[in-house]
């Protein structure tokens, strides 16, 4: 074969390797391309999904914040109000003003009511992001730190209130609402947040076998997040579901508080109070119905105090059954996915006994 030939057909053949490389590239190229739009389809329509969750999550956790909050605060104007009757009462010559409640069951309702206090003035006032889910999520938790290591918030107050409040609930708790949702933060812990926020960038590259890998690699880290987002939006249903529970549970209760003996209270005080104020000598007839009001209104604080600080979610605890506390953190059970452990059983329990203690404190009243 003459010279020019051989060159000729090696050319060809050079020329076909190289359109076969350039299809094939373009091949991987749309390939690559595909696999990185239905992966970002897919992440997109989960994540939407989970944020929609998320939201759901924090708007009752906010509901629930808020109405403890309320109850505290009610609860704090209620035991004011019992104090200074009681004193009014004993300076005219009233005896055996003794309480059937037991002391301890006062002092839970007293702690709540001035550790919601303190949170109102000084994280709620302070504008934190989540603040009354906050509430809802950890209160249980510190009440249960105070009771097992004997050091209650509820002792402190101003900045040194916030101080050990936001160490309580974990500091950075309410702020990772930075990333989506407080509450869904919250209930769900950064293990589970923190691998969403790092699908970011889609990763593409001009050459066409690494753009492939790197689109499979783009695919693979989309699974893993689409695993995490869904085991994420039953955890947040679950937490849901008790969320609504209690609510309803101590909004009923706070009704018939309110209208039965805490707003009587208050008008039978403000009456008292004006005769006394004008010098209207004559005993306080009014006696026995005040220490009923107080009695009963006690004793469904009480009911509604227990179902409040039980907490949400389980805290760590040692072999004597303190909370684990490390650098100001109570500490959280969490579940093999990194989520935290809800308390169920006690939920269960505390719920169960509280719909129990309330029909038959209804049907005695």
């Amino acid at each position: 074969m003459a010279l020019p030939f051989i060159i000729l057909g090696v050319a060809a053949a050079a020329t076909a390797f190289g359109g076969k490389k350039a299809y094939d590239g373009y091949q991987k190229k749309s390939e690559a391309e595909d696999v990185l739009d239905r992966a970002q389809r897919r992440f997109e329509t989960h994540k939407e999904n989970f944020d929609a969750a998320s939201e759901r999550s924090t708007t009752q956790l906010n509901l629930l914040g808020r109405k403890e909050l309320d109850i505290g605060e009610n609860f704090n104007e209620f035991n004011t109000l019992v104090k200074d009757l009681l004193a009014r009462m004993a300076k005219e010559g009233h005896k055996d003003l003794a309480l059937s409640v037991p002391q301890h069951s006062i002092n839970k309702i007293e702690n709540l009511a001035i550790s919601a206090t303190e949170y109102l003035t000084t994280v709620v006032g302070a504008g934190a992001t989540g603040a009354a889910a906050g509430f809802a999520v950890y209160s249980g938790v510190m009440a249960f730190a105070a009771a097992s290591t004997g050091t209650s918030i509820a002792t402190l107050s101003g900045a040194a209130a916030y101080n050990a409040t936001m160490a309580a609930i974990g500091g950075g708790s309410l702020a990772a609402g930075g990333w989506g949702m407080a509450g869904g933060a919250m209930v769900l812990g950064g293990a589970v947040v923190a691998p969403l926020i790092a699908i970011a960038g889609w990763a593409y590259d001009s050459h066409a076998e690494k753009a492939l890998n790197n689109a499979y690699e783009s695919s693979r880290e989309v699974s893993a997040a689409v695993e995490k987002m869904t085991a994420a939006e039953a955890q947040l249903a679950k937490v849901q579901q008790y969320v609504d529970s209690i609510y309803a549970s101590i909004s009923r209760m706070h009704e018939t508080f309110t209208q039965h003996y805490f707003a009587p209270l208050k008008a039978m005080h403000a009456r008292i109070v004006e005769r006394q104020k004008n010098n209207i000598t004559s005993p306080i007839e009014e006696s026995d119905a005040v220490m009923a009001l107080i009695e009963n209104g006690y004793k469904l604080a009480a009911i509604m105090t227990d179902v409040i600080t039980t907490p949400l979610f389980k805290p760590v605890t040692q072999e004597n059954g303190e909370a684990v506390v490390k650098e100001g953190v109570i500490q959280l059970q969490t579940t093999p996915e990194g989520m935290n452990l809800l308390n169920k059983e006690g939920l269960d329990r505390a719920l169960n006994v509280a719909d129990v203690a309330y029909s038959a404190f209804d049907a005695h009243r």
